[in-house]
């Protein structure tokens, strides 16, 4: 058995993989952040693994296979002679929150020491670098001070701008279990209900981007109703009063800005005021917004003046939505920190440069990820290297993004899969390993560093990230620094950098963590730093004072929308993870959405001729994209929500990134995602085909045929398509040559294509997606006998199952869900014992809630 850790969330759930007599795994009950608990992500890890048709497995040079040997001397030269021609500031690197800490810590020493630029950025820029820039300003240091023991302490939990449920699945439940037992209050704050409000005593639906006025005018009634820390302001912080000032001037509009009601509002400040154990929990709906800096502060603020930090069951609680985003702030990997917690000060570049031993040390903040890429399209860098992540999909303005990587003279790509919308673009492609194979560490939201461990052969020539660039920096002549014997080493080298001239000012010291063999590296355990106490719970902080600062900041203006135009919120799905390259082609992570669709509410709908299941158009200046309507009160007023994870792959216009403008927060750089203009109108269809096949249609094929609209996800052992046709297109001519049998049912069509007297595909045509069956009902029949087919076809397909899946992991319905209720089941345990549903990995539990409370009111879906 190998002791492993989740690789998607932040929540960094241990894992327990076992090998005999075949590969398993379950949640490691030892772990502390899931003590056994899994997501309906984490239940089918070794699903995700079964991708082998889709692996990179071999170095290659625009499309042509070469020898390692030759890919690092390949990318070494291309680096090297961009350098000296363009000088260090010329190349870049942008790395991902899959990476691993060791990963992070080898480039951003090579970028940083040797190169001497600090062009070197993360995709955790997109969901988290707000907070980052709020701690150091309220703490000095980018300290999260709660963890997860806290969430069982609190009397108290706001979450914000959090679909915790579906986002941070295991934590949620955590939560609820508390709000079961009769121990919690709980406070929602989100525009959308989501299925995390399924728990909430109090949901506000606030407007997008009105945070910063909330939680001023919380600050103001806490200090006009006495619950002001006098003690713990004069004592540990500074700015209270410029900051209650500011706060002042917010509370005087903050049911205006925030379109909440009188009553709302001092409900959720008078439960603020009530409960000493507060902890608000907050995530990317806060963060990524061109005020998350602001909004953050805003927060802690109310947590300092009161003095809700540092103590049990009390703080601000910033959670991460990737399992390593915080290992990478931890060494450095952003390009406005150096390493190890440490500024560009001239004190810290000396520092570290002695360290390191590096000659070439950068001197100042490099590229953020978006003003990096805009660097790419204006031709300032010339060569970049990209690992384990795909902005050509995920950054903002993302047309732009990829014509730049088009342009762009020297483009390398290391990944795990083969074929991302961002390795199109490379002029080299390294073949890197994926989860269940590399080998190194991550922490998690609440500074718990945990192993990563490999217990798979690396597939073809795939290696280490870490060990590529260092084979990179050794052809680049930077000698010894990069001479590791094992990913033991990379890590021992970061914790002695962390306690190096570390005068405890810094919280962030690994050295109880230090390694002196690989049986020492082996051997570590889940590990919470600091170790000594709790962060800040002697009320001194890491500013050069001790002093925690208290920030005064105030509501921007939230940019008006014209006439018509509604907002366009983007996020997570429950069971798929960002651009899907892993859980794309796991079956049973598609249960629950197949397709691109867009949730509207009736309102907005209605008043644009918009029905559910019709194909829609969302538009701006930047571009337009299609999806499937999904039209329910779940989704607030004047705003539509779509899924971040579509790209080309699996349908033809749903990548939201291409609508969203690259605007930043000016202290964190990261960009807004929540709050783009759109106008939104209904698309007139032909025809819908609902389509399974046994071999995955060609998406280049797709496109010829000008197809207004499709989808396409696994099913079982076939591939199942959506398609919206046009009066000029034929799908069936993409298709295998084959046998087409049709049959015609008024305005439904059914069709069949069969040689040698097996079906390869079959489809159906209706002029309105929602009477289509569900796919998996036609996949069903793709392996039954032609006779049985034709029998069935000819008689018409009689009542079919076309609502959602709710349970992936039991295939469980709504409409199976909802009849059992109606037969008198009543609990989450009664479904249980009768379906099956919620009694494995428990993702679905809140949707399963919400049926239980408002059985009656169901929304229409496509199936």
């Amino acid at each position: 058995m190998t002791c492993s850790t989740c690789p998607y969330c932040g929540v960094g759930c241990g894992v327990v993989v076992s090998e005999d007599p075949t590969l398993s795994l379950v949640g490691d009950t030892n772990h502390p952040a899931n003590q056994g608990k899994l997501c309906i992500k984490g239940t089918h890890l070794i699903d995700t693994l079964e991708v082998q048709d889709h692996r990179l497995l071999y170095p290659s040079i625009r499309g042509e296979r070469i020898s390692w040997g030759a890919a690092i001397e390949a990318v070494a030269g291309g680096f090297q002679r961009t350098i000296d021609h363009f000088g260090s500031d010329s190349v870049a690197f942008y790395l991902s929150g899959q990476l691993l800490t060791e990963d992070y810590y080898v480039a951003n020493k090579l970028m940083k020491g040797f190169i001497g630029s600090a062009n070197v950025d993360t995709n955790s820029r997109l969901c988290m670098s707000s907070a980052v820039a709020a701690h150091k300003r309220a703490f000095g240091e980018d300290v999260v001070p709660c963890d997860y023991s806290d969430l069982d302490q609190c009397d108290l939990i706001v979450l914000v701008g959090s679909n915790t449920a579906w986002a941070h699945p295991v934590l949620y439940q955590r939560i609820a279990q508390r709000k079961a037992d009769g121990d919690l209050t709980v406070v929602v704050i989100d525009p959308r209900e989501t299925e995390t409000t399924a728990i909430a005593d109090l949901h506000l639906p606030l407007m997008s981007g009105s945070d910063v006025s909330l939680f001023n005018g919380l600050l103001s009634f806490l200090s006009q109703n006495g619950a002001i820390d006098r003690d713990f302001i004069a004592n540990a912080t500074t700015g209270f009063d410029d900051a209650i000032q500011a706060a002042e001037e917010d509370a005087k509009r903050v049911s205006l800005e925030t379109g909440l009601s009188a009553q709302e509002i001092e409900s959720f400040y008078r439960l603020f005021l009530k409960h000493p154990n507060v902890i608000t929990f907050y995530s990317q709906g806060v963060n990524q917004s061109t005020q998350g800096t602001d909004k953050a502060n805003a927060i802690i603020n109310c947590h300092l003046a009161t003095g809700r930090i540092g103590k049990p069951g009390a703080g601000p609680f910033s959670i991460t939505g990737q399992p390593n985003a915080m290992g990478g702030r931890e060494v450095g990997g952003m390009a406005n920190q150096l390493a190890a917690h440490m500024d560009f000060d001239e004190a810290s570049i000396d520092r570290v440069g002695r360290f390191w031993n590096a000659a070439n040390m950068a001197q100042g903040p490099g590229l953020k990820a978006v003003d990096m890429f805009d660097a790419v399209a204006d031709g300032q860098i010339k060569a970049i290297w990209i690992m384990g992540t795909n902005p050509a999909i995920s950054l903002p303005n993302a047309k732009k993004v990829r014509a730049a990587l088009e342009r762009c003279p020297f483009v390398v790509v290391s990944d795990c899969v083969e074929k991302t919308d961002t390795a199109k673009f490379a002029d080299v492609l390294l073949p890197a390993l994926g989860w269940g194979e590399k080998d190194g560490t991550v922490t998690n939201s609440e500074r718990c560093v945990s192993r990563q461990r490999g217990f798979l052969d690396a597939p073809g020539l795939a290696r280490a990230d870490w060990r590529i660039m260092s084979d990179v920096a050794l052809q680049m002549g930077y000698g010894e620094a990069f001479q590791y014997s094992g990913v033991h080493e990379v890590f021992a080298e970061h914790v002695a950098l962390t306690d190096f001239e570390n005068d405890g000012r810094r919280l962030l010291n690994l050295r109880h963590m230090n390694v002196q063999s690989r049986d020492d590296y082996d051997a570590l355990t889940p590990t919470q730093w600091p170790v000594e106490a709790r962060p800040f719970s002697a009320g001194r902080f890491s500013t050069p004072t001790g002093r925690a600062n208290i920030v005064p900041v105030q509501q921007n203006v939230v940019p008006a929308l014209k006439a018509d135009e509604l907002v366009f919120n983007t996020g997570r799905l429950r069971d798929q993870w960002h651009t899907m390259t892993r859980t794309g082609y796991a079956r049973k992570l598609f249960n629950q959405t197949r397709w691109a669709q867009l949730d509207i509410h009736p309102k907005d709908a209605q008043a644009r001729q918009i029905e559910a299941c019709d194909l829609v158009e969302v538009s701006n200046a930047l571009g337009a994209l299609r999806y499937v309507a999904n039209v329910t009160e779940s989704q607030n007023e004047g705003a539509v929500f779509a899924p971040i994870h579509w790209t080309h792959e699996f349908s033809n216009q749903a990548c939201v990134s291409d609508l969203v403008e690259a605007r930043l927060d000016p202290n964190s750089g990261q960009p807004e995602s929540k709050l783009s203009a759109v106008s939104v109108k209904r698309r007139e269809v032909q025809s819908w085909v609902a389509l399974v096949s046994r071999h995955r249609l060609d998406t280049n094929d797709l496109d010829a045929q000008g197809f207004d609209y499709w989808s396409i996800s696994p099913v079982g052992e076939h591939w199942a398509s959506l398609i919206a046709r046009t009066s000029s297109s034929d799908f069936s001519s993409l298709l295998p040559l084959t046998d087409i049998v049709s049959y015609q049912f008024g305005h439904s069509k059914r069709m069949l294509g069969r040689t040698m007297g097996r079906v390869e595909w079959l489809a159906c045509v209706e002029s309105e997606a929602s009477e289509l069956p569900t796919i998996e009902h036609l996949s069903a029949q793709l392996d039954a006998d032609v006779a049985d087919w034709r029998r069935l076809a000819s008689s018409g397909l009689g009542e079919v199952d076309t609502s959602p899946m709710i349970c992936s992991c039991f295939e469980v319905s709504e409409d199976q869900i909802v009849a059992a209720v109606d037969r008198g089941c009543c609990s989450i345990e009664a479904l249980g014992v009768e379906l099956k549903c919620g009694t494995n990995c428990g993702s679905c539990v809140p949707q399963l809630s919400q049926y239980l409370v408002h059985a009656k009111d169901i929304k229409v879906g496509l199936g």
